[in-house]
């Protein structure tokens, strides 16, 4: 590439004069006579505007709104249009026409931010030596036959305008779009374009580009230019290519979504030091309402999928802390599978809300039934919409009150899947509107950086204000083109220009992985301790079992070398015994064993095996990851990782079929005795007896696990069950 002596001279004057400014805290000024003036058009007080004025404000910048909350005439500007705008300006221009001391911003609003006070913006604008300077990006848009008659730019500077930002001296403003008339229909940025390269007009207005983003940075094709650096303890905007400092950043074209991501942290918005600076702004303060006045909100639970732990679910939702006379509860249910759940749980805690709605809906009806709730939400005159699906467990009752103080249109908390980096929302979209991982995706889900993120997608629970739902032009929807339903209701969003926010402040709850939930099983939440160990172990894993590991407490010792824990609920116990006795296929008690390689049992029992019911992997990780660790606390210095086993199974004692076992040794290191159910209220007679210690263990504990060497020392015996059916879990662990 040829680069002329005079665009480096130029490019240099820009680099190490915006590198001063950013790395400097002094405050450069341009003449003394001059002023600023921030010219705007906004139709709406949309979220894109109220962040537009908020960095207006926060620069101290003089800012006149155009055309706010008149209808705009300017088309639809999804191709081409704007000359409205154009037409605005010349308007307000017109008292400024004769100014010689007043520059003058021109900007589009929704997608603009402001970085920079009047004194570094005249700054530089003057060192333009220029009396308009205009805007560029890298895409010749909208008439690409104009390519050759823009003059060339040196060091692969932007070469073509963007009408999104103008600045320059009022009386030569008003000159320039004076100068050929525009309908309102017109493209504003075919227009500035004709009008600059009329070559005798650019000479006489002095209009240069800033090809350089030493004024404006156009994000559309310039993604990779650009960059947050963190500088004096607060992120700035960098082009990376040019070295230069923007003090206008403009999200054209498709490129919205990445000025959303920067705007997380620019200006002012989130530091290393303080984290988010801007959270606490516009917030709600429940604490001083009375009960009586709090927001009225819809809950509409969705149940769209077979979930497992949903029980658990249900109760989250009741534990909500929110006054239950200003709730209304919707569930609607797509599957039948969780239809008796849903009855037995609105019989019990229906009466405590201000009014619940069950629908039963086939999966056809998937789209309606969620458009169905908006109405509902209106028709109860709801504050807010708060949408649940079965998937997400808000583990923080205090979650709805922290999403109605954060005081957002449409709002999530941050639910992951606990162990993973899957979450309800994405940081990025790719270019065909699906996941990407944003720059910060990892940091947000981990909880390094905390704060509330502008982001393009969320799912599975969120808060909606009622506003939204009444408005056509924020009103979203699950439905378009062939979209899934959460993709379209993002979609819907991101085109209205409606902010979508994810909280992760505080630690609000988990999801679900409900891909694997197999409803043809008996308790099928049992099978589940791979794929969402976390409310496995709520579940299943006994209230007690980490007491085992206090060093003060030392462990229950029955017999000699013979070692008594908790371990797993009574509901782990009951749902284990049911799906035994479910699949029925208890073996005869012979010795005859075709499920052996020997095909031969010494000491048979009626048991099933855990191969037989598609748990054996399953128990093989119950060893590992819950009984070693306990082992290791009792025989020490004995570690075999993985635990080894052949042999785990349920045994069946009653009167009417095998009521005892005879003494024996077992074939293992050692062995774990799990009791399932109660003796004196399940059966009568049992336990184990050490024949050598001459000692019995009688008083099984549901849920607890007995744990004793296998070989030599510990020759045992079943003893006889009286009445009643007496089921234990063993495995012979290492044999």
């Amino acid at each position: 590439m040829k680069i002329s002596v005079v665009g480096i001279a130029i490019l240099c004057l820009f680099l190490t004069s915006d590198l001063a400014f950013a790395e400097s805290e002094v405050r450069p000024t341009a003449r003394d006579d001059l002023k600023l003036l921030v010219l705007t058009v906004a139709s709406d007080k949309t979220d894109g505007y109220k962040r537009f004025i908020d960095s207006a404000n926060l620069n101290g910048l003089k800012t006149k709104v155009l055309g706010l909350d008149k209808p705009w005439q300017g088309g639809n500007m999804k191709s081409v249009g704007g000359g409205y705008k154009l037409n605005l300006y010349l308007e307000a221009l017109e008292p400024y026409k004769k100014h010689v001391d007043l520059v003058v911003l021109l900007t589009d609003a929704y997608d603009v931010v402001l970085l920079a006070n009047s004194s570094i913006i005249l700054k530089k604008f003057t060192e333009f030596d220029a009396s308009i300077v205009v805007s560029t990006e890298r895409s010749c848009w909208p008439d690409k036959n104009l390519v050759d008659r823009y003059p060339i730019v040196d060091l692969d500077g932007y070469r073509f305008i963007n009408s999104g930002g103008v600045i320059g001296y009022a009386s030569q403003l008003y000159k320039l779009l004076s100068e050929k008339t525009i309908k309102d229909l017109g493209d504003d940025q075919l227009h500035l374009t004709n009008l600059y390269l009329n070559t005798d007009l650019r000479e006489k207005l002095k209009i240069k580009l800033d090809s350089y983003a030493s004024l404006f940075q156009s994000l559309y094709l310039a993604e990779d230019d650009v960059r947050l650096r963190l500088v004096n303890k607060s992120y700035i905007l960098e082009n990376i290519h040019f070295n230069t400092h923007p003090a206008v950043v403009h999200g054209n074209g498709l490129s919205k979504l990445t000025l959303n991501s920067y705007t997380n942290y620019i200006p002012n918005k989130w530091s290393p030091e303080i984290g988010c600076n801007t959270c606490q702004d516009n917030t709600i303060n429940l604490s001083a309402y009375k009960k009586d006045d709090y927001p009225t909100v819809l809950i509409s639970v969705f149940v769209d999928k077979p979930t497992p732990f949903f029980d658990e679910f249900l109760e989250k939702i009741e534990n909500i802390d929110y006054p239950k006379s200003r709730l209304f509860l919707s569930i609607t249910t797509l599957v039948d599978y969780h239809k008796d759940h849903v009855k037995k749980f609105i019989s019990r805690v229906g009466d405590k809300y201000n009014a619940t709605f069950v629908f039963h809906k086939t999966t056809d009806e998937n789209i309606h039934a969620r458009h169905f709730t908006f109405s509902l939400c209106s028709s109860k005159l709801c504050d807010y919409l708060f949408y649940i699906e079965s998937e997400a467990h808000l583990d923080n009752p205090q979650t709805l009150k922290t999403l109605i103080e954060d005081n957002k249109k449409i709002i999530a908390p941050m639910l992951t899947r606990p162990f993973k980096a899957w979450s309800n929302f994405w940081g990025a979209l790719s270019k065909d509107g699906f996941y990407a991982r944003s720059f910060d995706y990892m940091d947000i889900v981990n909880y390094n950086k905390t704060g509330i993120w502008n982001v393009p997608y969320i799912c599975s629970v969120y808060l909606m204000k009622g506003t939204i739902l009444e408005n056509k032009y924020t009103r979203p929807s699950y439905k378009e083109d062939n979209l899934d339903y959460d993709m379209a209701f993002s979609k819907s969003l991101r085109e209205k220009g409606v902010f979508m926010y994810i909280d992760n402040q505080y630690t609000f709850g988990h999801l679900i992985d409900s891909e694997t939930f197999d409803i043809t099983l008996k308790n099928p939440e049992v099978f589940q301790l791979f794929d969402n160990r976390y409310d496995w172990e709520q579940r299943y894993i006994h209230p007690d079992y980490m007491e085992n590991f206090n060093p003060d407490n030392k462990p229950a010792e029955p017999c000699p070398d013979v070692f008594w824990f908790p371990i797993v609920t009574e509901q782990f116990c009951r749902e284990f015994i049911e799906i035994m006795e479910n699949f029925g296929k208890w073996s005869d008690g012979s010795n005859n064993d075709t499920r052996l390689r020997t095909g031969y049992e010494a000491v048979p029992t009626r048991d099933i095996h855990m191969n037989q019911v598609g748990l054996e992997k399953h128990w093989l990780e119950f060893l590992r990851s819950y009984v070693q660790p306990i082992q290791k606390t009792v025989f020490v210095g004995y570690n075999h990782d993985p635990p080894q086993t052949l042999m785990n199974f349920v045994v069946k004692y009653n009167p009417l079929g095998q009521a005892s076992l005879r003494p024996h040794h077992d074939s293992s290191t050692y062995t774990i005795n799990i009791a399932l159910n109660s003796p004196g209220k399940d059966y009568h007679g049992g336990g184990c007896h050490f024949l050598r210690y001459k000692c019995k263990v009688t008083d099984m504990k549901v849920g607890w696990m007995l744990m004793h060497p296998g070989r030599l020392t510990h020759y045992h015996e079943g003893l006889e069950v009286t009445n009643g059916t007496r089921y234990i879990m063993i495995s012979f662990v290492d044999p």
